[in-house]
């Protein structure tokens, strides 16, 4: 089934961060591809949110997804899947994970807790009209 997926400030500059990078190290054209790449990822995971692994030896709170050399950190609630952050698999990932994962935690709530405000209020201004 179908999922919206959301990107948290902390993904969107992790992507800025990339293409930076990227763009530094490998030039425009190769830097576009690998961004093109993990927004062909974050499409199949769109439609197919089951592509997500588990990964309980880096965090039992998260589900993963490989993109080349980076990882989507994500955690799906309901009909939303939410990309946390995005970081190189060299990065000692475990570690930069267990590190995060209370701020992670608490913008996964934060912006789960927003979605279900803007929900009521679509949902109520569709029962005014």
């Amino acid at each position: 089934m179908p999922v919206t997926i959301k990107l948290t400030d902390r993904a969107h500059n992790d992507l800025q961060e990339i293409a930076d990078y990227s763009l530094q190290r490998w030039g425009r054209k190769t830097a576009n591809r690998y961004l093109e790449d993990i927004q062909t990822a974050l499409s199949l995971l769109q439609e197919n949110p089951d592509l997500l692994r588990n990964k309980s030896d880096i965090s039992s709170q998260f589900k993963f997804y490989r993109v080349r050399e980076h990882f989507l950190v994500c955690t799906k609630l309901k009909d939303v899947l939410l990309v946390l952050t995005i970081k190189h698999g060299e990065m000692d990932l475990p570690n930069r994970v267990l590190e995060l994962e209370p701020t992670l935690v608490q913008e996964a709530d934060l912006l789960h807790q927003r979605l279900v405000v803007a929900e009521k209020k679509r949902h109520s201004s569709h029962l005014k009209k």
